[in-house]
């Protein structure tokens, strides 16, 4: 059984696959400090709950903490006995390398999102992923990552709101029922939301005057849902895009023989 690691900067999600079927996953905060032994333990536990018999046998990583990594190849060496892949790394293959500056790094995340993007729903793609940061990634045509765009993340936009002014409070995220707000929350909620859907409106649109082509556009992140009330800004929304990614690389890895 296959054991993918998505470690974001917020979260870190254990998904577990067996071939192409998918048995469960887990969400836990992301912390440099925790060791593999603390995964563990937290692991088995959540594997326990499940009432399957999981014999994990390999282990595929992506994280944009790379002061995690260590620990989780620890975690894949000490208990279950493997090696891990690791996104980004020059062991792990990619089904289409990206086509970027020389000497970019790219988060392996956004790697990952992509090619998952494309083998679900082909074409020219820009992947939408509200995350600690928004990012905005375009796939050619053969899947391969061409660049994109990076913006503040929504709730890290409203921790720093409430940073540099300190009169104002800390606010759900939500639509408002309308624009103009009559109370101090409600004005932080409109700006939040309606600034949203024009940095999302606005980017897409500039990148699909550039490219010159029909693009698909595909939302991730927990907040995806939220920004997708009646404004078509999305062809589709998928919640389990980075693990389904990994998944595929690790099966292109071993069809190619590196694993």
């Amino acid at each position: 059984m296959l054991l993918c690691i998505d470690t974001g900067n917020t979260n870190s999600v254990f998904s577990i696959w067996d071939g192409d079927k998918f048995l469960s996953h887990w969400r836990i905060s992301t912390d440099h400090r925790r060791t593999a032994d603390e995964y563990f333990v937290w692991l088995q536990t959540m594997i326990s709950l499940t009432h399957f018999d999981l014999d994990i046998d390999s282990c595929i990583i992506s994280s944009t903490a790379p002061r995690v990594v260590f620990n989780l190849r620890v975690l894949c060496n000490r208990y279950f006995d493997t090696r891990p892949l690791v996104v980004g790394k020059p062991d792990c293959l990619l089904p289409a390398a990206p086509r970027v500056d020389q000497g970019t790094t790219v988060g392996p995340d956004r790697l990952v999102n992509t090619w998952a993007a494309h083998h679900r729903h082909g074409g020219d793609l820009i992947v939408v992923d509200f995350g600690t940061a928004t990012t905005f990634d375009v796939a050619a045509a053969d899947g391969a990552y061409v660049g994109g765009v990076i913006a503040p993340g929504v709730n890290l936009s409203l921790e720093a709101l409430h940073m540099a002014a300190a009169a104002l409070p800390h606010v759900d995220v939500t639509m408002p029922a309308q624009v103009v707000g009559t109370n101090t929350v409600a004005c932080i909620q409109s700006g939040i939301f309606w600034g949203y859907i024009g940095l999302v409106q606005g980017i897409v649109d500039k990148i699909r005057a550039e490219r010159g082509v029909p693009m698909k556009v595909i939302a991730t992140g927990g907040l995806a849902p939220l920004f997708d009330q009646g404004f078509d800004l999305f062809d589709a929304i998928e919640d389990d895009l980075t693990v389904h990614g990994l998944r595929l690389i690790y099966d292109y890895n071993k069809e190619a023989g590196n694993v």
